[in-house]
């Protein structure tokens, strides 16, 4: 009995030992509070690689989303940023200019097979690596479209731009709908940028030259983005789509109820959607307005402080979870899209055959992410705003030249943004 009290004892010893030779890591999180699968799996991914090896400890801390990004940016002003972060993609790249983020220093030969959103990638190096992806559709009934004569587009042959207005004609013309077309109009922020420049780059125009990104025009106030703009006054004009002031409760039951005929949302939405409509339910690729058909790409990814003093840690934790099983787990809880076609055979939902395949070949065949500079914070809110006002009838030409001159502004006011 004695014995066994020596080697109990020494075991726990050896435990305490060796959770104390661990050296702290911290990790932020931006999804404090929402009490969901994904942070459930995030806490989980930690406790598991803190018992997988003997060098490090991961302690998150977490934080409401819309306080985040103001949170990381007091934290590096007062020199006490984390050892890990978490990044929204397209915000990586100013966090990196700014000097809150180090290159993640990985063997990119991981990467092989990855989707494209997921990848963070500034000025030539890999930042940021995300679990998931997002995707959006154009998300109908088949027997809507078949009941009116419209064709159902495929990946490889899209609408035209001509076909979507026709077909968007046809269904607000039947009476049957109170918009043809539900875009989203109750959402905010981010959403613009996401699921509506595509539209514009589409028409062959762009938020900012992507060439250099030293200037908005030509792209956004060329003749595509001016085209662009006519057609997007066109369907508030005709009544195809909700406005501005559309409720929020209308976005989230319009189409399931029938009060509108389409609707652009994205994969986290479209589960409800299989629920209700069966083998009825259609997820559609984005129409061709001329210059490709085209969706957002990028979602939330891991990433290294600039002033981590482990590097070598914090980069361990992320390699850790670039595995397809964490891939496969934050797909069948969260129902975003798996960051590799390998996960996404492991998962309910996007395995050849399952309900929302479909996302995952729009991602890999449509997806584009948001441009990639450290201006974009400021580009978004002013794309934004301009879309916003030419729903609400201002002129199309003046309000895109505005808002060339803004983001022009902001780019000479910090000297290019550091692009090489």
């Amino acid at each position: 009995m004695k014995l066994k009290h020596l080697l109990a004892s020494a075991a726990l010893t050896a435990l305490a030992t060796s959770a104390a030779a661990q050296t702290e890591l911290s990790l932020w999180y931006h999804g404090a509070g929402s009490a969901n699968a994904e942070e459930a799996l995030v806490n989980q991914m930690v406790e598991e690689f803190n018992a997988s090896q003997s060098d490090w400890r991961v302690v998150i801390e977490t934080f409401p989303q819309l306080a985040y990004n103001d949170a990381v940016g007091a934290a590096a002003l007062a020199g006490e940023l984390p050892d890990i972060l978490d990044v929204d993609g397209p915000v990586m790249p100013n966090w990196a200019w700014a000097g809150y983020m180090q290159p993640l220093g990985i063997d990119e030969s991981i990467l092989d097979g990855f989707l494209p959103g997921p990848i963070g990638r500034w000025n030539g190096e890999v930042y940021s690596v995300g679990l998931w992806d997002a995707a959006v559709a154009m998300t109908t009934r088949r027997s809507t479209l078949e009941d009116n004569g419209i064709r159902v587009p495929t990946i490889e042959e899209p609408w035209t731009k001509d076909e979507f207005d026709a077909a968007l004609a046809t269904l607000q013309a039947t009476g049957d709908f109170d918009h043809a077309l539900d875009l989203g109009m109750a959402w905010a922020g981010e959403w613009y940028p996401y699921a509506f420049s595509p539209f514009l780059q589409s028409f062959g125009g762009d938020i900012v030259d992507r060439e250099t990104y030293q200037t908005a025009e030509g792209v956004l106030n060329g003749d595509e983005a001016l085209a662009f703009g006519e057609w997007w006054q066109s369907l508030f004009e005709n009544g195809y789509v909700p406005g501005t002031s559309q409720d929020a409760a209308d976005r989230e039951t319009g189409l399931l109820n029938g009060t509108y005929a389409i609707q652009w949302n994205g994969n986290w939405a479209a589960l409800p959607v299989v629920e209700a409509f069966g083998d009825d339910a259609l997820f559609l690729p984005a129409p061709d307005f001329g210059n490709g058909p085209v969706i957002g790409a990028a979602s939330w990814q891991f990433g290294i402080s600039a002033t981590s003093e482990h590097p070598e840690g914090a980069r361990e934790f992320i390699e850790f979870a670039m595995q397809d099983r964490w891939f496969a787990a934050f797909s069948d809880g969260t129902g975003l899209i798996p960051s590799t076609a390998s996960a996404a055979a492991m998962t309910e939902n996007y395995a050849p055959g399952g309900p929302l395949e479909v996302f995952y070949d729009l991602s890999e065949a449509q997806a584009l992410v948001r441009p990639v500079t450290p201006g974009y914070i400021v580009q978004a809110k002013v794309f934004e705003k301009a879309l916003a006002d030419i729903a609400n009838g201002a002129d199309v030409a003046d309000t895109l030249d505005a808002a060339v001159d803004e983001i022009n502004e902001d780019i000479e006011a910090n000297q290019g943004y550091g692009h090489n």
